[in-house]
C-alpha cells in the first residue's frame, strides 16, 4: 500500500499543494492532519498512519517537515520505518529508500537517531553523577523528610514499635528503617 502523509499547522492553511503532489507521486491512501503543530508528538492521522502501515508499505511525504519538525523526532519516526521494514519517501527532498541513495541515507539518519540517544542516555548518567557528588538526591522524593525521619526516632526512644510509628507516617517499615538509618 502506498499511504501519503500531510500537515498543516494552522486551520487557516490550506493542504492542496501537499495533496496534489502526493496524489501525483500515486498514493493508494492520504491522510493528512490539519491545524497541527509538527512539533506535537501525537498527531491523530499520523497516528493512525504509523498504526495501519505494515512490512511491504510504503509513506511518501511532500517534504521532510511535514512528518516532524524537530530533527530528533523526525528521527525517530524514520528509524521506526526500517525497524518495521516499511519505504518511506519524500517528495521535495528526493529522498527515496526504495533506492540505492535512498537507503544509504535513510541507514545514515538511523545511524544518527542511535547517535543522539546514545548522548543523552551519556549526558543523563553525567549529570545524575555529578548531582550526587554535590550531595543531590537522585530520584523519587523521599517520603521521609530529615524532620519526620528525627519525630519516628523520637516516637520509637518513647516505646513505639517501629511498625507502629510506620503506620503513623502512613509509610512502609522498611522506608521507615531506611530512613532512619540514614541519619
Amino acid at each position: 500500500m502506498l499511504y501519503g502523509y500531510a500537515r498543516v499547522s494552522t486551520g487557516d492553511q490550506s493542504l492542496n499543494l501537499q495533496v496534489d503532489a502526493l496524489e501525483r507521486a500515486g498514493c493508494d491512501r492520504i491522510l493528512s492532519d490539519k491545524g497541527v503543530s509538527g512539533s506535537k508528538r501525537s498527531r491523530p492521522q499520523l497516528d493512525e498512519l504509523l498504526s495501519k502501515a505494515k512490512e511491504g508499505d510504503k509513506i511518501v511525504v511532500w517534504r521532510l517537515d511535514r512528518l516532524g519538525r524537530s530533527l530528533s523526532h523526525l528521527l525517530e519516526i524514520v528509524s521506526g520505518f526500517r525497524d518495521r521494514d516499511i519505504e518511506f519517501q519524500s517528495l521535495t527532498e528526493q529522498l527515496d529508500t526504495t533506492s540505492a541513495g535512498g537507503r544509504l541515507i535513510f541507514h545514515v539518519m538511523g545511524a544518527l537517531a542511535e547517535f543522539e540517544r546514545s548522548l543523552i542516555g551519556e549526558r543523563t548518567k553525567a549529570g545524575m553523577a555529578s548531582a550526587k557528588k554535590r550531595g543531590v538526591h537522585v530520584g523519587r522524593p523521599r517520603a521521609m523528610s530529615h524532620e519526620r525521619t528525627e519525630h519516628a526516632k523520637q516516637l520509637i526512644e518513647e516505646g513505639r514499635t517501629q511498625r507502629q510509628v510506620a503506620r503513623l507516617m502512613k509509610v512502609s517499615p522498611s522506608t521507615l528503617f531506611r530512613a532512619i538509618n540514614r541519619i
